[in-house]
């Protein structure tokens, strides 16, 4: 029994270790394809077209064509 939990305790440890640096990884990766510009350039495209329709959207409101 005192086996099985050392090496619970011992699986656990290594666990929580590869754990953690696989989501350091992650969060490296993510943050170096956030910063590319391809990336930036895209955000910024969609950033556009959905200003653009809610600005639309409301200008339809705003005429009053009957939709509350």
């Amino acid at each position: 029994m005192v086996r099985f939990l050392v090496g619970v305790a011992v699986g656990y440890v290594l666990g929580t270790r590869a754990g953690h640096e696989r989501y350091e990884q992650l969060v490296h990766a993510y943050h170096r394809a956030v910063d590319h510009p391809v990336v930036q350039g895209a955000a910024g495209v969609a950033q556009a077209g959905v200003e653009g329709a809610i600005g639309k959207v409301r200008g339809e409101r705003a005429d009053g064509d009957g939709h509350s």
